[in-house]
């Protein structure tokens, strides 16, 4: 196979316009949506006869939306693939019925990281805002705690690093390589007793801070989220926030809905801070690359 049928993009997918003419030399057929479809049924009419699909984070195909696409051969993610387990595709309904899925990874993060940075360094100095600690102070010696150190999160921990502060890591096994930067593997539960600020950098779909945890994470604590979904469980987060704590989340998919976007001790801008004009160029090129990839072209 050296070119597909019909390739169908269900939803806005992120790529350039050198990528999407690409596409037009991979697919006898080329079907572009610019809005996202809001429900299975709407997805699978979108899909219809294609052999190929592609869609972004902000969309989902499930096993019902593709039991009505007896064509479909290929599915492209334009965005992460981790696991099927946190993927917005059923990976394991697709490989039953021999639908290839591919996914990319690793195009977003350096946005991630600066944005990390440059929203605790405003809430440590109090640009814009009072000083978090009542006097302007740096990232020097303050106590910085990961959940998760994958390719954003071990980023985000170099960058905590480089300004001075303490590093420690809860992931599901120690990593030889953040040992050797000095960065302490631990439990969950330590790692949010002994910190001042926790970045939850996990899969989508991964939840690990409960109402126990929230009570040893404690008072007067700064937790960033910078997954696609929640880290936490929503009714003990929302007691946590009554404290006096705060929340960061660059989008309302890391928050949990816009209902908790006003709380006073939540700061979500509501725009993905991976979304820089250098991931486009990364993604398209990835998601070209599969594609090719799978074509054997």
């Amino acid at each position: 196979m050296n070119k597909f049928r019909k390739l169908v993009a269900i939803e806005p997918a992120g790529l350039l316009p050198d990528a999407v003419k690409r596409l037009y030399d991979l697919a006898g057929e080329v079907v572009f949506y610019n809005d996202i479809p809001q429900d299975d049924k709407e997805v699978a009419r979108r899909i219809g006869d294609a052999d190929a699909v592609l869609l972004s984070y902000t969309s989902s195909i499930t096993a019902a939306a593709m039991s009505e696409c007896r064509e479909l051969k290929y599915i492209g993610m334009c965005c992460s693939l981790y696991s099927p387990d946190s993927a917005n595709v059923d990976i394991r309904y697709a490989e039953s019925h021999g639908i290839t899925v591919t996914g990319i990874r690793d195009y977003g993060d350096e946005g991630v990281v600066e944005y990390a940075v440059s929203e605790l360094v405003r809430c440590l100095h109090g640009f814009g805002q009072k000083p978090w600690y009542g006097f302007p102070r740096e990232i020097t010696g303050l106590r910085t705690g990961f959940l998760g150190l994958g390719k954003s999160g071990g980023m985000i921990a170099d960058a905590m690093k480089f300004f001075g502060a303490d590093v420690s890591y809860f992931a599901r096994s120690e990593k030889r390589q953040a040992a050797e930067k000095g960065y302490r593997f631990m439990s969950l539960d330590g790692v949010l007793e002994t910190s001042d600020v926790v970045f939850c950098c996990l899969n989508k779909n991964t939840v690990l801070i409960h109402e126990d945890g929230f009570r040893k994470l404690g008072d007067h604590k700064i937790l960033f989220n910078t997954g696609l979904s929640p880290a936490w469980d929503e009714e003990p987060f929302l007691k946590w926030l009554e404290g006096d704590n705060l929340c960061f989340c660059d989008t309302l998919m890391a928050l949990g809905g816009s209902h908790l976007a006003d709380h006073p001790n939540v700061r979500c801008m509501n725009v993905s801070s991976g979304r820089t004009s250098q991931s486009y160029v990364r993604l398209s090129d990835k998601v070209l690359a599969n594609i090719e990839s799978y074509l054997g072209v």
